[in-house]
């Protein structure tokens, strides 16, 4: 038998000496040898990337002799929290394929291919994703606090800036390095100003583009015939130069979130009604001042050109490029600035659509979701005069829009948006708000255009963890008796009848 063992950072019981150890204990007692090991030690389960210990089994497993009859794991999760369950469920059979199947030690049912095992397996399949989801969420929730308090949130701290860590006392600790993290949880990391001669070259930058009229391009030439580099330790570019005529955090702004990565599918250039921001929240090494009228004259120097024109050269930087991105168009000689598309067509995406060009993640979720949120009042608004229609009554929490019904208990709606996959089948996005602890949540699920509602889940609270979602079409027995095509049998439910009606 061969053995897979992955550990992330999550929690220390999945550490890999552990599930060696339970996968041990179930060979012995099942009468298998282990006769080698597969390992992925600090390696995320959302997907195959960067997994050299699975990639490595799998490759095995396809050779005409593997060495081994069986794949032991310690449980579902640590074979991977993918996003798609499916991608899971692929793995699992190309071993199955093979005549090697893919045995859970730690799971309380037996993995013998039958109807329960199978339906078990989905759900924990599901409930792994759901974790991944709600885990992201909620650590990216913990980073936009963070950057509201004024503390960094990651990621380098750029040239003529460098990072600080401080206790919970705000007590300097000093300064880190290049790739240094901080230890200590309850640490945090501020932006500080960096060595003077730094901070008289980014000075310098905008002295030379404010009073002498030097574009991007000629002052990156001054500074590299300085000898001075980026820091990195790299020479200047157009696009380096622009970054820090136009990044805020030079004048003490913190702004997160311009760019995402988000369960680690893709490198998003955010709109910036989603940045988070806190104003103010370090030491400026250049004044406000020179930094609205940098941002001015960048705007302004392209108002010579008609909308027509700057598309052009938009198209033209595509043909260059193949591909579109704001560090694209910034490094472009030929266009204006990214800066300059977002000030005249309101966003990047805005310009690109003009142009015909699609970005490889489809965007068109970001109207989806603006249109799904101008109808959850709407809703609302429907289920209220739903039960009053069943003879209750529902008073509405005007900034949540949590239902109290009759006095007695309260109601959360969710609306699913669906996402179509490239398969041709239909999966929802759901996401709760934890905080609201509702007795009763009623999800509804969007049809494939998002335009109507495709169907109802109604879950009480005792019986149901945010942990597992309906995001496939069929979701099994243990969810789906929680589905309905309409309301009616939950209006019903708040429905009182006037007890001379009873007698």
């Amino acid at each position: 038998m061969a053995q897979y063992v992955r550990m992330s950072t999550e929690h220390q019981k999945y550490s890999t000496e552990n599930q060696a150890a339970a996968i041990a204990e179930y060979a012995q007692k099942h009468g298998m040898r282990i006769v080698k090991t597969y390992e992925d030690a600090g390696k995320s389960g959302l997907n195959l990337k960067g997994r050299r210990g699975l990639q490595e089994l799998l490759c095995d497993v396809e050779r005409p002799s593997a060495g081994f009859e069986a794949i032991l794991v310690y449980d579902i999760s640590r074979w991977g929290r993918f996003l798609d369950p499916d991608e899971a469920a692929a793995y699992v059979y190309a071993c199955k394929l093979r005549g090697i199947p893919v045995i859970f030690c730690a799971e309380s049912f037996n993995n013998d291919g039958s109807l329960h095992s199978n339906l078990f397996i989905g759900i924990r399949r599901t409930m792994a994703a759901a974790y991944s989801q709600d885990l992201s969420k909620k650590v990216f929730k913990g980073a936009c606090n963070i950057v509201r308090h004024g503390y960094r949130q990651g990621g380098a701290p750029g040239f003529g800036l460098r990072r600080q860590l401080i206790d919970e006392q705000h007590n300097v600790k000093g300064i880190l390095s290049r790739g240094e993290k901080k230890s200590i949880q309850t640490d945090r990391v501020i932006l500080v100003p960096g060595p003077p001669e730094e901070i008289a070259a980014v000075q310098r930058i905008y002295e030379l583009f404010l009073n002498k009229g030097m574009p991007e391009r000629v002052i990156a030439s001054v500074l590299n015939r300085e000898g001075i580099l980026t820091d990195t330790g790299a020479q200047w570019t157009r696009g380096t130069i622009h970054q820090i005529l136009t990044n805020e955090k030079y004048i003490g702004n913190n702004v997160y979130n311009r760019t995402s990565f988000k369960l680690k599918i893709q490198h998003v250039n955010n709109p910036p009604e989603e940045w988070v921001r806190r104003d103010g929240a370090f030491e400026a090494i250049v004044p406000i001042s020179m930094f609205l009228q940098v941002q001015a004259v960048i705007a302004a120097r392209s108002r010579h050109l008609d909308n027509d024109q700057m598309l052009h050269l938009l198209r033209q930087t595509l043909e260059r490029h193949g591909s579109l991105s704001g560090i694209l168009i910034d490094e472009d000689e030929e266009a204006p600035s990214s800066s300059a598309y977002r000030s005249r067509f309101g966003s990047l995406l805005q310009a690109y659509h003009l142009i015909g060009y699609t970005p490889r993640r489809d965007y068109a979720y970001l109207e989806i979701n603006r249109a799904l949120r101008r109808r959850h009042p709407e809703q609302v608004d429907a289920m209220i005069l739903g039960i009053e229609h069943a003879g209750g009554w529902a008073v509405r929490n005007d900034t949540t829009d949590l239902l109290t019904v009759n006095g007695e208990f309260t109601t959360s709606l969710v609306i699913a948006r669906c996402k179509p996959t490239p398969a041709g089948k239909h999966r929802w996005r759901i996401r709760f708000d934890t905080s609201l602890r509702p007795d009763i949540t009623v999800v509804a699920r969007m049809d494939h255009s998002n335009t109507h509602t495709h169907d109802y889940y109604v879950f009480p609270s005792i019986d149901f963890s945010a942990e597992t979602l309906p995001i496939l079409e069929n979701n099994g027995f243990s969810l789906d008796a929680y589905r309905t095509d309409s309301l009616d049998n939950f209006y019903h439910l708040a429905g009182r009848v006037p007890l001379q009606e009873v007698a």
